[in-house]
């Protein structure tokens, strides 16, 4: 038989992980970590030279200078593997103030999310700037990290329930808060990306940042899943003390 604490606890650290998972899940999923507010054209000039961009940020070659300069100009999104941009539905670009906006999505390729930043971007002989580089891998390796030791955590935990024992809590509880820091770590990796990449590149006038939703879901989510962690280390450790008296008094 569990004490009902116990049971208890577990129930909550069930729930806690779930909602964690769930949130880290749709936050990589999704492109709101970081957006920007863009002014209005005004200009046959800049309307060419817009479309010049969006066109290169949909079909052309990738290039970090490339999309970043778009997502500046064009109010765009960018989340672990979308870059998104913010443009009128119909052909004829911005001669309609009232005009319905669409959002227009790219994701990165597993090739490109390993590919090198350099110092300056675009311009590959200014050196590559390991820290951005390795920054950015981290960035979208660290998520998946997590969710991975979430998994391996529930299969030990369904594991445990069929053989009915609490052994295996404290290790399930070692790896959700594992999960949880490697959370905060990406949201912290993204947000030192983010600023490292606003230093290097030249930002338009009146262009604005702001993080996004999606970012702070990430936020949210590391929390919890060390809530988690701390409930189950409860429980483990209760029931070693429980039962190391229980065998001290059958001893006695």
């Amino acid at each position: 038989m569990v004490d009902n604490r116990y049971a208890t606890a577990l129930v909550i650290s069930g729930v806690l992980s779930l909602l964690a998972t769930v949130y880290l899940s749709v936050a990589v999923g999704t492109q709101h970590w970081y957006q920007y507010t863009s002014p209005p054209v005004r200009g046959e000039a800049n309307v060419s030279e817009l479309r010049s961009l969006h066109d290169e940020f949909m079909d052309g070659e990738f290039d970090e200078k490339t999309y970043s300069d778009t997502l500046f100009r064009l109010n765009g999104t960018m989340g672990l593997w979308w870059r998104c941009v913010l443009v009128p539905a119909h052909a004829q670009w911005y001669k309609d103030t009232d005009a319905n906006m669409v959002m227009k999505c790219v994701s990165f390729t597993l090739p490109q999310q390993f590919t090198p930043k350099y110092k300056e971007p675009g311009n590959h002989n200014s050196g590559e700037d390991m820290l951005r580089t390795y920054l950015w891998r981290c960035q979208f390796l660290l998520p998946l990290l997590s969710l991975g030791l979430v998994v391996l955590g529930g299969l030990v935990g369904f594991c445990a329930c069929l053989c009915h024992s609490l052994t295996p809590t404290l290790g399930i509880g070692m790896l959700h808060l594992l999960a949880g820091l490697c959370s905060l770590a990406t949201v912290c990796c993204y947000l030192a990306g983010m600023d490292l990449l606003h230093r290097v590149s030249v930002l338009p006038d009146k262009v604005d940042g702001s993080l996004g939703w999606s970012l702070y879901l990430a936020l949210i989510s590391s929390p919890l899943h060390m809530m988690a962690a701390a409930l189950l280390v409860w429980v483990a450790r209760s029931h070693s003390q429980n039962y190391y008296r229980m065998a001290a008094y059958r001893v006695a």
